[in-house]
């Protein structure tokens, strides 16, 4: 329903082609199709097509002067590949109605790692960001950020009033940036563990977590599983030959309790994905990450 409605209120009434047009990477996160469908939009215009690591092949992708939102990923959430933010930028600034949007649930993070940061390159150059506190920072679930580098539009598109509202001049009224007229004081924990960490201790948290995912990819030769991608950030993605296996293994990590891993579907085969993200893991721990995974596979296969 949300589709069709979208469709029709997007449409410029005289062709029926959207008016705008929306340009997502095949391995999107499904966040950004239901964004689109709340917006009115429907479903995405053009999806342009990913290489085996889940970035967009931006040589695919064409632009033109119709309004047109581009939305580039930063981390994928299988296997953590970035998209090339620079080169769509550049894309982008050739075209007189395009808006770059970048969705950086956890990736973003990278920006403030000096040994990560080259993966978000081109960053400062899009016109709106997206992250969630709740990954890299601890903080708890529903706390979101988004960013907009044109106050002048983000207002417009948010701000409120009514009679019964009375509001000051010298004070940011906070319901003129959200889509929430009240909601509970969430930007106090992010203000905490970035006051508590500092730029230093978040730099060190990302990078510390980061070496603990190449400590996990590096063993998992040892215990015959393949690595499906290049870890650049913090996701490990890894299946072993055969399916059944890596469904077996994947229950025993789960019952055993140790450690945690999702099931996720990568390339139509099932798959293991491992996310290090947590401001307790330290390098003890990593060990005990491979003790578990040895021993759930151990059991898998007996």
């Amino acid at each position: 329903v949300l589709d069709r409605v979208g469709w029709d209120v997007a449409t410029d009434g005289l062709t029926g082609a959207p008016a705008v047009r929306t340009v997502v990477g095949a391995r999107r996160h499904g966040t950004i199709d239901r964004a689109l469908r709340l917006l009115g939009l429907g479903a995405p215009t053009d999806v342009v097509a990913a290489d085996d690591q889940g970035r967009m092949l931006v040589d695919e992708l064409e632009l033109d002067d119709r309004p047109t939102i581009v939305c580039a990923q930063a981390g994928e959430v299988n296997t953590g590949a970035f998209d090339p933010i620079d080169r769509l930028a550049d894309l982008c600034a050739t075209a007189p109605n395009a808006w770059l949007h970048v969705d950086g649930a956890f990736g973003l993070w990278a920006a403030a790692a000096p040994r990560r940061r080259a993966l978000v390159a081109g960053l400062e150059r899009a016109d709106s960001w997206a992250t969630d506190a709740h990954k890299w920072l601890n903080v708890p679930y529903d706390s979101g950020i988004v960013l907009c580098a044109h106050p002048e539009h983000h207002g417009a598109a948010l701000a409120a009033g009514g009679s019964y509202l009375v509001l000051g001049d010298e004070h940011r009224e906070p319901l003129h940036w959200t889509p929430e007229h009240s909601r509970r004081a969430r930007g106090f924990a992010v203000y905490a563990a970035l006051r508590s960490l500092g730029r230093r201790g978040v730099a060190e948290l990302v990078e510390r977590c980061c070496a603990t995912a190449r400590r996990l990819a590096d063993a998992l030769p040892e215990l015959g599983a393949e690595l499906l991608a290049d870890v650049e950030l913090n996701q490990v993605l890894f299946r072993f030959a055969d399916d059944d296996e890596t469904r077996r293994v994947l229950a025993a990590i789960q019952a055993g309790g140790e450690i945690w891993t999702s099931g996720t579907t990568w390339q139509e085969r099932p798959a293991i994905r491992l996310s290090v993200s947590s401001w307790q893991t330290s390098d003890a721990d990593a060990e005990r990450a491979v003790a578990a995974l040895r021993l759930a596979v151990r059991g898998a296969r007996a």
